[in-house]
């Protein structure tokens, strides 16, 4: 038992780096997805104009994004979904969120979209590596994030009617705060959950880099609504 237990833990430590690439490599893949999606959108009057002048298809597409991450997430816990499938939805998401993301091309320059991007990853990168490598568990970070992110909503929801500039800029700032937290947890979280090396590791690897990739894109979004207030 005990050559077994020996052999096991040295398949889990050659495994585990591999699951963890994959992680950032589907999240990097998904990234490139919506940036070519919604570059394409931008550049097509007629996709604009389907998406955002159409109320059906924008709020289908929304609805659409929002399903397609409870299927992902619930991957985990439907054995007879298959991990080509929780891909492919993924894939699907990717692309929805690039086409709604599409906006950004039209209402900031070029400038202030590639300069916040290089921002967001120097933060994003630096965000995830503490949350992998610090020895200070943030478990107990996660329940006050997730009542922050509540609040986050509610506040933008709020401000659609206000119109604050003020308020804006504020919720903006909550917002960037809120998504670096959110990244150290998640990357602790995944490297915990991965380290469980179950026969749903390759779905963790996948719903972990769905929540990375989430990260990205809000913190991206955030830091745009601050930086490129000018442009």
């Amino acid at each position: 038992k005990e050559q077994e237990y020996g052999t096991r833990e040295l398949a889990l430590s050659e495994a585990f780096p591999a699951l963890m690439r994959k992680v950032y490599l589907w999240m990097t893949f998904a990234l490139a997805i919506s940036g070519i999606v919604a570059y394409g959108v931008a550049t097509s009057p007629n996709l604009l104009y389907l998406i955002y002048s159409n109320k059906l298809v924008f709020w289908g597409i929304l609805i659409a994004e929002l399903v397609l991450v409870w299927k992902i997430s619930g991957s985990l816990w439907k054995e007879n979904r298959s991990l080509a499938a929780t891909t492919t939805m993924f894939v699907v998401f990717s692309a929805l969120n690039g086409a709604t993301l599409s906006y950004i091309f039209v209402i900031f320059a070029p400038t202030a979209i590639i300069k916040t991007f290089f921002i967001t990853a120097g933060t994003f990168a630096a965000t995830a590596a503490y949350g992998y490598f610090t020895k200070k568990n943030l478990a107990g970070l996660g329940s006050f994030l997730f009542m922050a992110l509540f609040g986050l909503i509610i506040a933008l929801a709020v401000n659609m009617f206000l119109k604050s500039a003020m308020f804006d800029l504020i919720i903006s700032l909550v917002g960037v705060a809120l998504f670096v937290g959110l990244t150290a947890w998640d990357s602790q979280n995944i490297k915990r959950q991965l380290a469980d090396m179950s026969d749903a590791s390759q779905k963790i690897a996948l719903c972990g880099a769905l929540d990375l990739y989430l990260d990205f894109i809000n913190m991206f979004i955030y830091l745009l609504r601050l930086l490129g207030r000018n442009n």
